[in-house]
């Protein structure tokens, strides 16, 4: 097993987890942006979230949930951003799906998750909708 989040889910490698389900792990980054700086994995393989069988991406998202508020209580922080890197081209740089819970304080001076992206629509946003529509619907 390659997967650095498969080898800690198996206990292969060691991480400091501070929750697990059967379905999660959630560990602290060894990178971290922040004190407190939480992953939660699936305890299942995918690179991406359109990948994951629903059952494990609602246990995923429930362990988020649990988890935020006392992340930051933990810490003294006054909110979090949680996010997710989903493919190549957002910068993942371990293909198993995995959500960041980062504590955040008032002047840590990291921006909003809008401070990544340039503004600006490149395509209509009527046109947008519909392809979205088209692909639920397909």
């Amino acid at each position: 097993m390659s997967c650095l989040f498969c080898r800690i889910v198996a206990g292969e490698i060691p991480a400091e987890i501070v929750a697990r389900g059967d379905r999660f792990v959630a560990f602290l980054d060894v990178q971290p942006l922040a004190d407190g700086h939480v992953l939660v994995v699936p305890t299942t393989h995918e690179a991406t979230i359109e990948g994951m069988d629903p059952a494990d991406a609602d246990a995923l998202f429930r362990a988020v949930h649990r988890l935020a508020g006392p992340t930051r209580t933990a810490v003294g922080a006054a909110g979090s951003t949680i996010g997710i890197n989903n493919g190549d081209a957002t910068g993942q740089t371990i293909a198993h799906v995995h959500v960041h819970i980062v504590p955040r304080w008032t002047g840590d001076a990291a921006g909003s998750v809008h401070t990544i992206f340039r503004p600006g629509a490149r395509r209509p946003i009527a046109e947008v909708g519909a392809a979205i529509r088209g692909a639920l619907s397909a």
